[in-house]
């Protein structure tokens, strides 16, 4: 791991004060490490985002490519009720 490097950050009061409250009840040892969580926090959200995304593009993209033919508006609907209906029936269950 390189070298700690120190940053100049400023903050909002509200926010500095309840990092500082982090702090003070014992969840961390100091500010940076409250920062280094947020951070890594930020980071696995990031790349979270990034994949789910890289996931809709997929979809999009078997979706163009699908050789079949497009669905009419009648037969969406209808595909639509049935997929509403199961994730109602997953909800009730769960």
């Amino acid at each position: 791991m390189p070298p700690a490097e120190t940053i100049s950050v400023t903050l909002p009061p509200e926010t500095v004060r309840a990092l500082r409250e982090r702090v003070e009840a014992g969840e961390y040892a100091s500010l940076g490490e409250v920062l280094e969580d947020a951070v890594q926090a930020w980071q696995s959200r990031r790349q979270e985002d990034a994949e789910r995304l890289d996931a809709i593009r997929a979809r999009i993209r078997r979706s163009l490519d699908d050789p079949s033919p497009p669905l009419s508006l009648d037969e969406v609907e209808a595909q639509m009720e049935i997929l509403f209906a199961q994730a109602l029936d997953d909800r009730r269950r769960a």
